[in-house]
């Protein structure tokens, strides 16, 4: 069964709707720029009122070292997740590491080979965002990345193509933020709820 990420959570009702539609895992944004960026003390919160077994990943834009450790430190969160420039050697770090690349096509799949990390997560390529822009890039990108190791589907992901994405790319895990928003920030529940079955009724 496929593995889900809902990444943007800001706030308790959220997440907790989120795990109890059967969610794998929660992303928490720590990017200033993003509108959907939390504070440290936020998150560490709602993490709080989790239950056990839900994953939480934390995700950073060319973050300092020493400060994403603070974070991960003072948050709990599990998994990292470095969404933006990031050099090859930025995976070192004592956590588990999704690296995401954004895609245009073919030939942005060249730096994978330089990373070791526990996953590569593929978004759409934007020059004014690094994530939730909701465009979709060409799903045979991510059939040809499965090469370098285990990949999280992402860009443009929603209730209505999350089934044909699965069957087609069969990645390791989707990852979901503005195709189940009713604004920056705040989720559909409804359109989660939908997202998360319909990803998961995909034979494995």
């Amino acid at each position: 069964m496929i593995r889900v990420k809902i990444c943007g959570i800001t706030n308790l009702e959220d997440a907790l709707a989120a795990v109890d539609y059967g969610a794998d895992a929660l992303g928490f944004v720590f990017f200033e720029k993003s509108p959907r960026c939390i504070t440290p003390e936020k998150a560490k919160e709602i993490i709080s009122y989790l239950p056990p077994l839900v994953i939480t990943i934390g995700v950073f834009v060319n973050e300092d070292t020493k400060r994403i450790k603070e974070i991960i430190n003072f948050t709990g969160v599990n998994i990292l997740q470095l969404h933006g420039d990031e050099p090859p050697d930025s995976c070192n770090i004592s956590h588990r590491v999704i690296k995401a690349f954004r895609l245009r096509d073919f030939t942005d799949l060249k730096p994978l080979e330089k990373y070791r990390c526990s996953a590569f997560l593929l978004d759409t390529y934007s020059p004014e965002s690094f994530g939730g822009t909701g465009q979709i890039f060409n799903w045979d990108i991510a059939v040809e990345a499965k090469r370098f190791g285990r990949i999280v589907l992402s860009g443009g992901l929603n209730p209505d193509n999350i089934e044909k994405a699965v069957m087609y790319v069969r990645p390791y895990a989707v990852d979901v933020s503005s195709g189940v928003e009713e604004d920056k920030g705040k989720k559909d529940l409804k359109k989660m709820k939908e997202f998360i079955e319909m990803a998961k009724k995909v034979p494995f």
